[in-house]
């Protein structure tokens, strides 16, 4: 029986099933913001929030009974269970904040769809390097805010009139937000200050910056390269099992034909005795 439910839940149609409900689900939470939507369809909205959050929980029970203890072993699987078990939490008195965090049912969706399955694994992966980055960021954040505060806290105090708006600054200059005015309402002052500027920017933004973006796509490209293995180690798996079975037609094949001519032969030898056994009675 298991295994029965084990395969229709694993088929295309129920994923895909899976997934409409999700985004139908999404949709409707989206909707209820609106506040003419919800005085006009708020039962409706309600109703299919409802319905959704049963199909969750069908389809959570369903799997734990298919997959038993293995339902942990997968931590997509523990993922769907504690998005599923915040939905089930009754979002009212102090639990009213939970009402907000219903959308994160959206997030199924990672776990659903192996793409976006994979980019989230390949980033987990790159959690290591990305950390070491942002440790050099912010090392190199706070010497800068250091050295702005020093120099420009008497030229323009809103913006480096302590250590921390200093680092407030220059985390804006670094997203590259505004970071003309600030450096223009510096440089009315010290005109020399653009190579402070241009320097930080071009050690922070071009350079620290995009050191993220490569290990994430090394990450990513690591992650191709194992599914990649794991399909051809499938491939040849699969090959040498097909080989394995017509080498064992092959001697089927074989043994049937060298018992099918000795019994021939034996009925011929049969056959002759008989004529032998009559002529000397």
């Amino acid at each position: 029986m298991r295994e029965r439910i084990r395969a229709l839940i694993e088929t295309r149609a129920f994923q895909r099933l899976v997934i409409a409900v999700i985004l139908t689900n999404a949709v409707t939470l989206g909707l209820e913001t609106a506040p003419s939507l919800v005085a006009r369809y708020g039962w409706l909205l309600h109703l299919v929030d409802r319905t959704a959050v049963a199909v969750f929980t069908v389809e959570l029970a369903v799997k734990l009974y298919a997959y038993g203890r293995r339902f942990f072993r997968d931590p997509w699987n523990c993922f769907d269970a504690v998005i599923i078990g915040l939905a089930l939490i009754p979002a009212t008195g102090a639990f009213g904040v939970l009402r907000a965090l219903r959308i994160l049912r959206a997030l199924r969706l990672i776990s659903m769809i192996p793409t976006m399955r994979r980019v989230v694994s390949a980033l987990l992966s790159a959690v290591p390097g990305m950390a070491s980055i942002g440790a050099l960021l912010a090392l190199i954040l706070y010497v800068g805010a250091v050295i702005a505060t020093k120099l420009f806290h008497g030229i323009a105090p809103e913006y480096f009139g302590d250590l921390g708006d200093s680092l407030f600054t220059l985390f804006q200059v670094m997203t590259g937000e505004a970071w003309s005015e600030v450096a223009r309402t510096v440089m009315a002052e010290v005109p020399m200050a653009w190579i402070f500027f241009i320097g930080y920017i071009a050690i922070t933004t071009f350079t620290v910056l995009n050191l993220f973006i490569a290990v994430a796509v090394s990450a990513m490209e690591d992650e191709v390269s194992r599914e990649r293995e794991l399909k051809e180690k499938h491939h040849a798996l699969v090959q040498q099992l097909l080989t394995e079975v017509q080498e064992l037609r092959d001697e089927v094949r074989d043994l049937r034909a060298t018992t099918g001519e000795t019994a021939n032969a034996e009925e011929q030898r049969s056959e002759a005795a008989l004529p032998a056994a009559s002529s000397s009675g």
